[in-house]
């Protein structure tokens, strides 16, 4: 396994490896064979996983273009709904899967990762897969399950990716603008009401787009939320606008209203929120 990463990142896990804080899979160290952001050194793999965010996805794929060749399979695991897309037409080449990944985690300072609650899953699939890309989506699920990791084969992945975008239309916003966690939110009604208001509102626009979003998925999100999810957990979009970062904003809810602009819809909190955390105006709790 060959680790390309960059800058701090790069230099810390080459210097001490890779540190994971699982609540799910425990504590461990990963020391990989190779970290380095030259990917001529690397030379053509035969998986890769990208785990970047959006800003990030076209200047990484310009630069892991000599570690790919017509067998790589490449899994781009990130946000949004239209990651595999930009994927293709970046690197033009391999076979790329559709995937997403629900967990709750984050990067410390020191670049350990941190896991918060009792789940992670992968989700991998394609649309009309052919009989190659079938057996690239089988030996990806191998891989992953090989190595522990929970991985569901979804015939319908449009559904599955917007089923998860949905929410991080809600969860991913809310915590940003109040920068809470998950029991900052509960603990206000509003909130809840806001958050359902935004999931219904990120539905419409899904269904309106013509994807097959159960009719379920609100109450099913709800009661992840209110029920399941981590009281401490949080979203990367609110760990990255603390910390005056470069943010999935635009992943959200600039991508939601622009699509929903375009189906003819009105998105008025989604849109409140969106105008709020572009101009940087946020509520601390």
């Amino acid at each position: 396994v060959t680790f390309y990463a960059r800058g701090a990142r790069k230099d810390a896990i080459r210097s001490k490896g890779l540190r994971i804080e699982s609540e799910y899979l425990g504590d461990f160290i990963v020391n990989p064979e190779l970290v380095t952001d030259d990917a001529q050194e690397i030379g053509i793999m035969d998986y890769i996983f990208i785990c970047v965010k959006n800003y990030s996805l076209q200047q990484v794929c310009e630069a892991i273009q000599p570690m790919i060749s017509e067998d790589t399979k490449i899994v781009p695991i990130m946000n949004g709904v239209d990651a595999a897309d930009k994927t293709r037409k970046y690197l033009g080449k391999g076979t790329i899967l559709d995937a997403l990944i629900y967990i709750a985690s984050g990067s410390s300072e020191d670049f350990t990762i941190v896991q918060k609650g009792n789940y992670t899953r992968v989700f991998i699939g394609l649309k009309d897969p052919s009989s190659e890309e079938k057996e690239a989506i089988e030996e990806v699920n191998n891989l992953l399950t090989g190595a522990g990791i929970e991985c569901i084969v979804e015939a319908d992945m449009e559904a599955t990716i917007w089923k998860k975008y949905v929410l991080n239309c809600a969860f991913n916003i809310l915590t940003a603008y109040y920068r809470a966690n998950t029991k900052d939110l509960r603990a206000d009604s509003s909130r809840v009401q806001e958050f359902r208001v935004l999931l219904g509102e990120a539905c419409r626009v899904g269904r309106k787009a013509g994807v097959k979003l159960p009719e379920v998925v609100e109450e099913e999100h709800m009661k992840h939320f209110l029920v399941n999810q981590s009281e401490d957990a949080t979203s990367s979009l609110r760990r990255d606008m603390d910390a005056g970062r470069a943010n999935e904003l635009q992943t959200f809810s600039g991508y939601l209203l622009q699509l929903g602009k375009e189906l003819g819809l009105v998105l008025p909190v989604t849109e409140y929120f969106y105008e709020k955390l572009s101009k940087g105006q946020r509520i601390s709790n």
